[in-house]
Parts: structure tokens; C-alpha cells; sequence
């Protein structure tokens, strides 16, 4: 029997210079690298749905409203970790280069049976982790339900939005999100 091959270990600086040339997007934890998984019709539609129903509002307050193409960065008592998110809504300053930010007001997770695990559990402790995220939504790819993480003084409280006619406040940018608009073409 053979031993285990133990996982290699990549440098933070490695794996942002690994993603510039990429045709794949990874996503980078206390060292260890991940390909993520592609996703469908329904997920992207989610995703893209979200973005053109926020865009105007967000930027009225200043803010930019990001694809999945903009990683966040966290930092965690188990090292630095480097997640995309569906999309993201960012109050703050963005250097056109950069290729992450650490400081989301926004972020929707489009859950799909190949994410799902990891979305809930370890992708959401580290975005809840940041002082600058006001809302995390998890919203399902199949159907109009979406989960609400909002902060509340020093804790986030969990709201369940479901149904078509059901909306989502974000006054957090100055705006709503109805879910008729959000599943807008997913079946």
C-alpha cells in the first residue's frame, strides 16, 4: 500500500499569478488550491439576474456591482482563503487591476448540488467573517428561494425569502429585490 500523496502547498502570490493565466477559475484555502465546478443555466441566470436588477442602484450610492470574476478575499485564523462569489456589491474603491477585493457589502451565492456543501458551510463563515458585509444572500438555482444572512449590531440574522410575489429589502444599496425578477426565465 502506498501512502497518501499530502496536498502541496501554494503561496498566496503563486496563486493570484496562476489565476491571471488560467483558462479555469480556483479558489484558494490556507494554501490549497480548488477548480471550481462549472454551472448551469439556471445558476448563471440567477447570477445575472441578480446583477442587472442591482447595477443602477448600487452605483447611485457609490458602489460596483461585480461578476463572479472578482474573488474576495479573507482572512482566517487557518490562513487566507480567496472565494468567487456569484456576484458582489463593493462600497469601496477597486483598482481596476486587481483581481479581489476584502470588502463586500454584498454577496449572492447561487447554490447548486455540486456547491451546496461548501457555499453553506465554509464559503459563508468566511464572507460573515468580514467587518464590511452587510447582507449575504444563498439564493437555490432551481427555484425562488433565497436565504438571507443581514447584520444586526454584532451578529447576522437569517431571513427565508420564497415565492415569486416575495421581495428582498437591500437597503443596505438603496434598493429591493423581488424574486419574480431574480428567477426571471429559470425554469
Amino acid at each position: 500500500m502506498t501512502a497518501a500523496r499530502e496536498w502541496e502547498i501554494t503561496s498566496e502570490e503563486e496563486y493570484l499569478k496562476g489565476e491571471l493565466l488560467s483558462q479555469v477559475k480556483h479558489e484558494y484555502v490556507a494554501g490549497r488550491v480548488y477548480a471550481m465546478s462549472g454551472g448551469s443555466a439556471n445558476h448563471s441566470a440567477v447570477a445575472s439576474n441578480f446583477i442587472r436588477n442591482v447595477v443602477g442602484c448600487s452605483q447611485s450610492r457609490r458602489c460596483r456591482t461585480f461578476t463572479g470574476d472578482l474573488s474576495v478575499r479573507i482572512e482566517q485564523a487557518s490562513g487566507v482563503a480567496y472565494f468567487y462569489p456569484d456576484a458582489s456589491v463593493v462600497c469601496s474603491p477597486v483598482d481596476g487591476d486587481s483581481q479581489f477585493t476584502s470588502e463586500p457589502v454584498v454577496v449572492l451565492e447561487v447554490l447548486s448540488p455540486s456547491t451546496r456543501r461548501v457555499d453553506e458551510t465554509s464559503k459563508l463563515q468566511g464572507y460573515l467573517s468580514l467587518e464590511s458585509l452587510q447582507v449575504c444572500l444563498l439564493a437555490e438555482s432551481d427555484g425562488p428561494l433565497v436565504t438571507v444572512y443581514r447584520r444586526k449590531w454584532d451578529h447576522f440574522a437569517v431571513e427565508v425569502y420564497e415565492g415569486r410575489d416575495a421581495e428582498i429589502p437591500l437597503e443596505e444599496i438603496g434598493t429591493a429585490l423581488s424574486l419574480e425578477d431574480l428567477y426571471d426565465g429559470v425554469e
